[in-house]
């Protein structure tokens, strides 16, 4: 499949601001951010993000099965419970027009996560969910690689 058009290029400045605001949430480990943003990026299919964002997890030190297993997080004994907090809020807010973000999940993520800590990670999913539908928009596929 073909890219529709280079997005990035006809509004590179806008593009460029939405990259400079994915910068300004330093408050989330690039770990748990990586799952986060691969986690959304799963939900929506987006194929561009899921390829890029599984490399960033693996260079932040991701283990192939943390990653293998992802998609079935709440099974596995894998992920920690402010990782489960982190996961189950991206896919609330991921899915948000179905029920909103519950009290309990939040309470749920206030339990491991500052306040800071929580508006930075809502920034992180908004803005992946917006990247995703960029991508899938216009078709944006990721380059085969060697590994």
């Amino acid at each position: 499949m073909i890219e529709r058009l280079d997005y990035a290029s006809l509004n590179a400045d806008a593009i460029a601001a939405m990259a400079k605001a994915s910068a300004k949430m330093p408050s989330i480990d690039t770990k748990l951010r990586a799952l986060v943003e691969l986690r959304v990026s799963q939900l929506n299919g987006c194929a561009y993000c899921v390829d890029l964002h599984t490399v960033e997890a693996k260079k932040a030190g991701e283990t192939s099965q943390r990653l293998d297993c992802l998609t079935v997080w709440r099974e596995v004994p894998f992920f920690d419970d402010a990782e489960k907090a982190a996961l189950a809020w991206a896919e609330v807010i991921t899915k948000i027009a179905g029920n909103g973000a519950p009290e309990p999940l939040y309470t749920a993520l206030s339990d491991h996560f500052s306040e800071q800590q929580i508006v930075d990670l809502t920034l992180i999913i908004a803005q992946m969910n917006a990247w995703n539908r960029l991508a899938i928009s216009f078709r944006h596929l990721p380059e085969p690689r060697d590994d």
